[in-house]
């Protein structure tokens, strides 16, 4: 049986694992953008579809 952290792991792409990383170490989305050499735009598109693919709401259930 899967752990519930291995189990939310599997729903986000390798891309998307990078960026909670990312936040998880304090990045905005203009550092995280700039970091992984795309626009803020696609930064923070990838918050929002980590956000809803968890199931939460804001940074802090991401990084929980």
């Amino acid at each position: 049986m899967e752990s519930s952290g291995t189990a939310r792991q599997a729903l986000l792409s390798l891309r998307q694992l990078e960026v909670v990383k990312l936040i998880a170490d304090g990045l905005s989305s203009k550092q995280i953008a700039a970091q992984l050499g795309v626009t803020t735009k696609t930064a923070t598109f990838h918050r929002t579809q980590i956000k809803q693919r968890l199931g939460v709401k804001g940074i802090a259930g991401i990084v929980h």
